[in-house]
């Protein structure tokens, strides 16, 4: 029987980061069985003690932490290494490369990627815009946007939509039930604005909506979940993406974060090409 490991994610601001990359990494292990215990704004060499007093009753415990003042750092990377638990900075060494690079002393501030400059400011207003110019709401104002996403329903617009606001791209998300049904403003000028055009299998967009009419507790909508309307339906939005020139995305076997990276590379074409 495998060991199930216990992971200590420590870190001196929100944990986030910590978190990426701990999902990251896992995701390279396929037979791996584990409990996360995450400790966030851990600032204090008290904190730490308490969490390698708990981390020492398990052989199989394993720290990983983002912990910027030099001193704290070394004091847990220090305590641990004398109770024998194998710990590791995650940001350390990346810090002391770039300052060596740089040429310039890191600020060593937690949560520093937090602060609440025009950078931070632009991203929540593109998460305002992008929540209000969901599911074809506010038409008017499509050409305030950034991005634009087009597809059919279920085709994970939402989502994809919020990911890329909090990464500061104001988007729109049209549902696309036909051609008719696109925006007179976006047909007259279909380079407004980034549009990508998002679409997926038939088959798995059936399973999509029962799941979506089960979980809203509504009878099923025969034409909206049969099969061959649906074949029909993705048809006819491929023929609209190909009118149009908007580049597809088929979003069947990728995550949300897949999605967006491929979109944010779309869009730095689009830009370079409208230059």
């Amino acid at each position: 029987m495998s060991n199930t490991y216990k992971i200590y994610l420590v870190s001196d601001s929100t944990g986030e980061t910590l978190d990426r990359i701990f999902l990251a990494l896992k995701a390279q292990f396929i037979n791996i069985e584990y409990k996360v215990h995450s400790y966030s704004f851990t600032r204090t060499e008290n904190q730490i003690l308490k969490i390698l007093e708990d981390a020492e009753k398990n052989k199989d415990s394993i720290i990983l932490y983002t912990i910027v003042d030099n001193n704290l750092a070394k004091y847990l990377s220090n305590v641990s290494q004398d109770k024998r638990i194998p710990c590791f900075g995650v940001l350390g060494n990346l810090i002391l490369n770039f300052s060596k690079i740089l040429n310039q002393k890191a600020t060593h501030e937690p949560s520093g990627q937090h602060t609440l400059n025009e950078e931070y400011y632009d991203r929540i207003e593109a998460i305002q815009f992008t929540m209000n110019h969901d599911d074809g709401n506010l038409i008017d104002e499509i050409d305030k946007s950034d991005i634009i996403l087009v597809g059919v329903s279920r085709t994970s617009k939402t989502p994809t939509s919020i990911y890329l606001a909090n990464k500061g791209f104001k988007t729109s998300n049209i549902p696309l039930v036909n051609e008719n049904s696109l925006p007179k403003k976006l047909k007259n000028n279909p380079k407004l604005a980034c549009v990508v055009g998002l679409s997926t299998e038939p088959e798995r967009l059936v399973d999509l909506r029962k799941n979506r009419m089960n979980s809203l507790k509504e009878t099923e909508n025969i034409n909206y979940t049969n099969l061959e309307n649906i074949k029909k339906e993705v048809l006819d939005a491929k023929k609209t993406f190909q009118k149009y020139k908007w580049p597809l995305i088929d979003v069947t076997r990728k995550s949300v974060e897949e999605t967006a990276a491929s979109i944010i590379k779309i869009h730095e074409i689009y830009l370079n090409n409208a230059k």
